[in-house]
């Protein structure tokens, strides 16, 4: 993977097309499951059967946000040991077939016990793409494409707006659950579409399937020692574990960023999944009605799917530290405008910044985490920073959930939200720029940037 000008990348665009186009389709998926419980809050609110009051239904939608805590942790680790294929459809078959338990359940326990366990599948999408898409991609692009496949998770949150817009008033809430059960059939396109991990395969040794793969993906030159980062230079060639892969964030070069990155990424998915959650319902204690509330929904996910990619060209072009604590800190402006009355078009516009300064942002930052860590531990280091980030998650919908309960203004749900917005600016500011004995690696196997551009 040398990335001089001697030595061109070697993966062929058209094998990097097919890892983005597979994991794109798999986030996009999971973005519907994500961004659907958002979209029929507030029917469920109104559905007089079960009568929730607003910290139920807050912890309704921390439920799905458990499970994606445990499942961001183990399977992005056992990606790392048994395949990140297999643990990629894995993680799909079990998110959609609970989805349809979530559509058919009786009762608010057995459909928050189906979204938890649906979460486990939905936490482990995310690190397993992540180190696939970094790791076919070229250096000077990955941010980039990371953006591009990862607007499928804001596209996802989209369709599942437009899905409740068209569904809710006539067919109900369960329908728009159910929806998400769809996603089944892309199972076997990812089975024929996507490769297994090069970086997987040499790290347990089994370099002769990892050839026969290279062979098929007319990846010219491969060279092995490019795609087997062991911890030292001394053990290249031998096979890695997890406990190298789990070790290699708290050394002492990785402890500071490993801190720093969780406390961001706690502080974003806070904000993904807290305006994900109750943005229509807030909008609609605004004055809006259930149309443009969800309306509200759509552009947010929209303007993030747009601004994930914005921001990844950004990110590669000028740095991803400047770029993330920029739009964070955009972000939290234009949530913190939201608390005014203002003219349709211009709350429309502050929620696009919202989307952007939190969803897009949070994405890129995943993408670096993703990036900044060796590439033997690419998917468990990813997994565990969200697995912390998912308590943020959690605390997103409690805090909506806890503000309706106590009676106070819907103002400070904006006002909390841009708060947690700064503070994920700030960490983000400090984290360090890559470890030396990292760089160093870099420059003899092109596995990261240059040094510019991850600052």
């Amino acid at each position: 993977m040398t990335t001089s000008t001697a030595t061109p990348w070697p993966v062929p665009q058209k094998t990097t097309n097919r890892v983005l186009i597979a994991c794109w389709l798999a986030i996009l998926a999971e973005g519907y499951d994500v961004g659907v419980l958002g979209a029929i809050i507030p029917a469920l609110a109104e559905y007089e059967p079960w009568g929730l009051s607003p910290l139920e239904l807050g912890g309704l939608g921390s439920y799905a946000l458990v499970g994606m805590l445990i499942g961001a942790m183990t399977i992005g680790s056992l990606s790392d040991r048994i395949g990140r294929k297999k643990m990629l459809m894995l993680s799909v078959l079990i998110f959609t077939v609970t989805q349809l338990g979530a559509a058919l359940a009786p009762t608010p326990e057995l459909f928050g016990l189906f979204r938890l366990l649906g979460g486990l599948g939905m936490g482990g999408i995310i690190p397993v793409a992540a180190a696939l898409t970094i790791e076919y991609s070229a250096p000077r692009r990955r941010s980039f494409n990371y953006g591009l496949m990862y607007s499928g998770y804001s596209l996802g949150i989209l369709v599942a707006a437009l899905v409740a817009l068209a569904m809710l008033p006539t067919l109900g809430w369960r329908w728009v659950i159910g929806m998400g059960f769809v996603p089944v059939l892309l199972i076997p396109v990812l089975a024929w579409v996507l490769p297994e991990s090069l970086e997987y395969l040499m790290s347990k040794g089994r370099r002769t399937q990892a050839t026969e793969l290279a062979r098929k993906l007319d990846i010219v030159p491969f060279v092995e020692a490019d795609w087997t980062p062991a911890p030292s230079a001394a053990d290249a060639t031998k096979s890695v574990g997890w406990k190298e892969s789990l070790s290699v964030m708290f050394s002492r070069g990785y402890l500071r960023p490993t801190v720093l990155f969780w406390i961001s990424m706690f502080c974003g998915l806070l904000l993904v999944y807290g305006l994900n959650t109750w943005l229509p319902s807030i909008m609609r204690k605004a004055g809006y009605d259930l149309g443009s509330s969800l309306t509200f929904l759509a552009v947010f996910s929209l303007a993030s799917a747009i601004g994930g990619i914005v921001l990844g060209r950004a990110a590669d072009a000028y740095g991803k530290k400047l770029i993330l604590t920029t739009f964070y800190l955009l972000g939290g402006v234009g949530i913190l405008l939201l608390m005014f009355p203002n003219n349709i078009v211009v709350n429309y516009a502050f929620v696009a910044l919202a989307g952007i300064g939190s969803i897009s942002t949070s994405l890129v930052l995943t993408g670096w985490v993703a990036d900044y860590y060796p590439s033997y531990a690419r998917a468990t280091a990813t997994g565990w920073a969200l697995s912390f980030a998912r308590i943020g998650a959690i605390t997103g919908p409690l805090i909506g959930g806890w503000i309706g309960s106590t009676q106070l203004a819907f103002q400070w749900n904006f006002i909390i939200f841009a708060l947690f917005a700064l503070v994920a600016a700030a960490a983000v500011a400090l984290i360090p720029r890559i470890p030396a004995a990292q760089r160093r690696t870099s420059a003899v196997s092109g596995d990261r940037t240059a040094a510019s551009s991850t600052t």
